[in-house]
């Protein structure tokens, strides 16, 4: 790339080299400043790890000796006819019970329809053709939020089906929660709130969360994975703009390669894949 000259100093244009190091660096920044209420990170670091969303679900379900056998983070669940969700973690535990959990920073997007919806998928995948219905497992979709959505100030809201007549349970095996991501208290569920807000892993009251946090952000290999994330993460931005670019069908495949900032070989194939 050419660089301009002025008095022995280099002006202008960033070198290649340049451009590389400086978003290396913005990368770096927004490492140091992620939390686990970031979604991304903590699908991250969450990514395989029981031992850290087994500690999530005992404090929040308030079961001390659950176990969770399997996790799965960013779990596409396809609807064919209608829309689909995408899970940010999906656990399974000793029983069979399935856990979605979801991190939410807006508020718009913890709406209770969501929670809903979020739930009918789960069940809707989850028996065998032929199954009897009985063998539905019990599902939890728990919300994480930043802040109190709910503004009764409790740090766990529980919303159950019930006899309107009686208030008895439903006893359906479906459950939401809510946890308020703004509560603090010398509880296992503020300590919990407090770590999940926490840019330092040092100051983190969970070693086990603590220790991931440190791996991602501090160790050679997690910060190598987490700048490959976050390139991975630009990338299906530019490719979600162009998609939009090539729905509205008002620009040549030159120029959407042009304005995305994706090469024009990335834009054709979108393009093939838009047309199947």
């Amino acid at each position: 790339m050419e660089i301009q000259k002025r008095e022995g100093k280099q002006v202008g244009i960033l070198t290649v080299t340049e451009q590389i190091d400086q978003k290396h660096e913005e990368d770096l920044q927004r490492l140091r400043g992620f939390r686990l209420l970031d979604d991304d990170f903590l699908t991250k670091c969450f990514e395989g790890n029981t031992a850290s969303v087994e500690l999530v679900l005992q404090i929040i379900l308030d079961k001390p000796d659950l176990k969770v056998l399997d996790v799965r983070t960013q779990v596409f669940v396809e609807n064919l006819l209608n829309r689909s969700v995408r899970f940010d973690i999906l656990a399974t535990d000793s029983t069979g019970a399935k856990a979605n959990i979801e991190i939410q920073r807006a508020d718009k997007g913890a709406g209770r329809k969501r929670a809903r919806y979020n739930s009918s998928m789960m069940d809707a995948n989850l028996l065998e053709k032929g199954e009897d219905f009985d063998e539905l497992p019990e599902t939890w979709v728990i919300f994480i939020t930043e802040n109190d959505v709910m503004e009764k100030g409790l740090p766990v809201y529980q919303i159950e089906r019930c006899f309107l007549g009686t208030g008895e349970k439903f006893e359906d095996g479906s459950h939401i929660l809510y946890v308020n991501g703004a509560y603090r208290g010398d509880t296992p569920i503020g300590k919990l709130m407090h770590d999940f807000s926490c840019t330092d892993a040092a100051n983190m009251n969970y070693g086990v969360l603590a220790d991931r946090v440190r791996f991602y952000k501090e160790s050679k290999e997690g910060v190598l994975i987490m700048c490959k994330a976050m390139e991975d993460m630009r990338k299906q931005s530019l490719q979600e703009v162009a998609k939009r670019m090539l729905t509205a069908g008002k620009l040549t495949l030159e120029e959407i390669a042009e304005y995305a900032g994706l090469p024009l070989d990335d834009v054709r194939k979108l393009k093939a894949e838009q047309a199947v």
